[in-house]
C-alpha cells in the first residue's frame, strides 16, 4: 500500500468509527487532524490515529496501546493478529460499557 492509498484507507476507517460513535448513547467522537478521540461516559478517552511512517493504525486506551498493520486485506494487530474493528469493539465495550456499532 503506497502512502496515498494508506491515507485514503485510514480516512475511511476514521469516518466509519466517527459515524458509529454518533449512533451510540454515550460515546462522543471528535476527529481532528487525523486523530479520532472517543470520549466515554466516564470521561476517559480512546484515541485512534495513523502512524504514516509505519503505515499503521494505533489505538490508545485504558487497556493499553495497540498497533495495526494492513495484512491479508484487513487491519491486523501486529502482536496478536486480531482484526482492528473487532478489537475496537471489545475495547469500547470494556472501557465505555457500550457497543460501538461498526457493522
Amino acid at each position: 500500500m503506497n502512502e496515498s492509498e494508506f491515507h485514503r484507507t485510514v480516512e475511511a476507517v476514521l469516518a466509519r468509527i466517527e459515524a458509529a460513535a454518533e449512533r451510540t448513547e454515550g460515546v462522543d467522537a471528535d476527529l481532528e487532524a487525523g486523530v479520532l478521540t472517543l470520549e466515554c461516559p466516564d470521561g476517559s478517552r480512546i484515541i485512534v490515529n495513523r502512524q504514516t511512517p509505519n503505515r499503521e493504525l494505533w489505538i490508545a486506551a485504558r487497556s493499553g496501546g495497540f498497533h495495526f498493520a494492513w495484512k491479508d486485506g484487513a487491519w491486523r494487530d501486529t502482536r496478536s493478529g486480531a482484526e482492528f474493528f473487532a478489537s475496537l469493539r471489545e475495547i469500547t465495550r470494556a472501557q465505555a460499557g457500550e457497543d460501538l456499532p461498526l457493522d
